[in-house]
């Protein structure tokens, strides 16, 4: 069976920064483009950040240049780096890869508060 499994989020101040992992089993990991989203209460899901198996990337506008992801084809994981956090990227985070079904992971909660 296929899983991913997120971990890394937490509470931090403004400012800070955090490193969520996503660790996929039960796929070909190098094959697939993996997604980072987040859904915030009372909002609707949206994509922050994917990378393609050849290591391209994409970001939402309002993370460029404070949110960096990337994998290790090797370890089976991709990672979501986040600095300069702002209460506004306060939400569940959640990985997902779209192969011959979608696949997400549980989410882990990032909580951006003073």
């Amino acid at each position: 069976q296929v899983q991913l499994v997120e971990s890394g989020g937490g509470l931090v101040q403004p400012g800070g920064s955090l490193r969520l992992s996503c660790a996929a089993s039960g796929i070909t990991f190098s094959r697939w483009r993996v997604n980072w989203y987040r859904q915030a209460p009372g909002k609707q899901r949206e994509l922050v950040a994917l990378i393609t198996p050849s290591g391209n990337t994409n970001y939402l506008d309002v993370v460029k240049g404070r949110f960096t992801i990337s994998r290790d084809n090797a370890k089976n994981t991709a990672y979501l780096q986040m600095n300069s956090l702002k209460p506004e990227d306060t939400a569940v985070y959640y990985c997902a890869i779209f192969a011959d079904n979608n696949y997400w992971g549980q989410g882990t909660q990032v909580t951006v508060s003073s």
